[in-house]
C-alpha cells in the first residue's frame, strides 16, 4: 500500500474505449426516457382533464395531446433529465480524464414508477487503479449534478405562481375552497376524500433554507403540482441517494478515499443501522395496525416479525457472527420500541421504504467497499471536495423522504 503523493495510475490508450460504444443505443434510451418522464410529469401536475375539457391540444406526429399536458410534462422532464445527464457525464469525463474505460450514460425509461425513469448509469469497464482515481470519478457526478439541482430549485422558487394557480387544476376541492377564502395554503393538508390519499415529500435542510427567501412556496403535500420545483427536489433526493455512505455508491467512494477501509466499514454499518431503525419504525406504524385489524392478539406478532427481519438484514453486514447479529437486532428493537413509546417526536422519522433500500444495499451495492490496487494520498483540494460532498449529503438527505396521508 503506497502513500506517495506523486504516484499516478498507468495510462490506458483511449482507442479501445470508443470501439465498444454504441451511440445510437444511448440516444434511443435517452429519447425513450424523455418520453416516459414527460408522461410522468404531466400526470403529477394533473392538468390533462382540464385541458381536454378546454379543447387546447397539440398535434405530435400521429397523436393529438392536450397542450398543457405537454408543456407541464416538459417543464418537469427537462430539468430532471438535465440533472441526471450532468451527474452521469461528471462521472464520465472524470473517468476519461484518468483514461479509465467507461461507457456513455445508459438512461433507463420507465413511465409507471411515478418518476418516469430509473435514472441513468455508466459502466466502468476496468478496475479503478488508485484512490485518487476512485475519488475523482466518485465525487464528480454528485458535485456536478448538485449544481444543476440547486439552479433548478432557485429557478423554481423564483417563478412560483400565487396559490390561485391550483384553482385551474382538477380535484382538490377542499384545498381550493381554502385558497378562495384566504388566498393562502392551509397549514395542514385538507382531509382527503374517500378512496384518495395525500402524498407528502420530505423536507430537507437545503430545501427548507431556500424556501425561506421566497413567496408563494407550496406546502410539501402540494409541491408535486409544481413541475420545476418538484424536479429540483428530486435532484436533491437523487443526490442524497448517490451520496449514501455505503458500499460502492458515490458516497461510499468518497468515504473510502477520505478515511480508508476500516472507517468506511464503521460508518457504513452505522448508517445501515440508522436506515433499519427508521424502517423498523415505519414497519410498526404500518404493519402493526393491519395485523391488529385481523383480531385480538395479532398486533403483537409484529414485534417478533420485526426481530426476524433485523436478524436477516444484519446477517451479512456483521460477518455472519451470530452474537454480534443478535446484539445488533436487540439494539435496533429497543430503539424502535423507544421511538414508539416517545411518540411523534421520533416516529416522524419512520419510513418503511428504507427496508427496501437497505435490502438493495446489502445484496447488490454491498455495505463494505472493495480495496483499490494502489492506495494514494488525496491532495488537500480533493480532501476539501470530499468534505464538501459530505456537507451536500447532509443538506440534501431526508430520513423520511415520502409519506402518505
Amino acid at each position: 500500500m503506497s502513500s506517495s503523493s506523486s504516484e499516478r495510475p498507468p495510462k490506458v490508450p483511449p482507442s479501445t474505449q470508443e470501439a465498444t460504444d454504441r451511440p445510437w443505443l444511448h440516444l434511443l434510451l435517452f429519447v425513450l426516457t424523455l418520453g416516459s418522464t414527460v408522461y410522468a410529469g404531466a400526470l403529477w401536475v394533473n392538468r390533462t382533464l382540464y385541458y381536454e375539457a378546454q379543447g387546447d391540444s397539440l398535434s405530435l406526429l400521429f397523436l393529438t395531446v392536450p397542450e398543457g399536458w405537454v408543456i407541464d410534462g416538459f417543464r418537469y422532464a427537462i430539468p430532471l433529465l438535465g440533472f441526471l445527464t450532468v451527474h452521469e457525464f461528471g462521472h464520465y469525463f472524470a473517468a476519461r480524464h484518468h483514461r479509465v474505460k467507461t461507457s456513455l450514460p445508459y438512461y433507463i425509461p420507465f413511465p409507471f414508477n411515478g418518476i418516469g425513469n430509473f435514472g441513468a448509469v455508466i459502466s466502468i469497464r476496468e478496475a479503478i487503479p488508485s484512490t485518487r482515481t476512485l475519488f475523482d470519478i466518485g465525487v464528480a457526478g454528485p458535485l456536478a449534478g448538485f449544481v444543476v439541482a440547486l439552479g433548478v430549485l432557485l429557478y423554481g422558487f423564483s417563478t412560483l405562481p400565487p396559490p390561485e394557480y391550483l384553482l385551474d387544476l382538477p380535484g382538490h376541492e377542499m384545498l381550493k375552497e381554502h385558497i378562495r377564502q384566504h388566498g393562502t395554503f392551509p397549514d395542514s393538508p385538507p382531509k382527503p376524500a374517500d378512496g384518495t390519499f395525500v402524498l407528502v415529500v420530505g423536507q430537507t435542510p437545503l430545501y427548507w433554507l431556500l424556501s425561506q427567501g421566497f413567496a408563494n412556496v407550496p406546502p410539501m403535500y402540494e409541491m408535486y403540482h409544481y413541475p420545476v420545483l418538484f424536479a429540483g427536489w428530486l435532484g436533491l433526493f437523487f443526490t442524497a441517494l448517490n451520496l449514501l455512505p455505503v458500499g460502492q455508491l458515490d458516497g461510499g467512494h468518497v468515504l473510502y478515499a477520505l478515511f480508508g477501509q476500516t472507517w468506511h466499514r464503521r460508518f457504513a454499518q452505522a448508517f445501515v443501522f440508522l436506515l433499519l431503525w427508521s424502517g423498523g419504525i415505519g414497519f410498526m406504524d404500518e404493519v402493526q395496525p393491519a395485523l391488529a385489524d385481523m383480531g385480538a392478539g395479532w398486533g403483537v406478532l409484529s414485534w417478533p416479525i420485526l426481530v426476524l427481519l433485523f436478524y436477516a438484514y444484519l446477517y451479512r453486514p456483521l460477518g455472519r457472527r451470530h452474537k454480534h447479529i443478535a446484539a445488533g437486532a436487540a439494539g435496533l428493537l429497543l430503539g424502535v420500541m423507544g421511538a414508539v413509546a416517545i411518540g411523534p417526536a421520533l416516529t416522524q422519522f419512520g419510513y418503511t421504504g428504507w427496508l427496501v433500500w437497505t435490502l438493495l444495499i446489502i445484496f447488490l451495492i454491498r455495505v463494505e467497499h472493495p480495496p483499490v490496487l494502489h492506495r494514494t494520498r488525496l491532495t488537500p483540494l480533493r480532501r476539501g471536495l470530499g468534505y464538501l460532498a459530505i456537507v451536500i449529503f447532509l443538506l440534501c438527505f431526508s430520513l423520511r423522504p415520502l409519506s402518505v396521508l
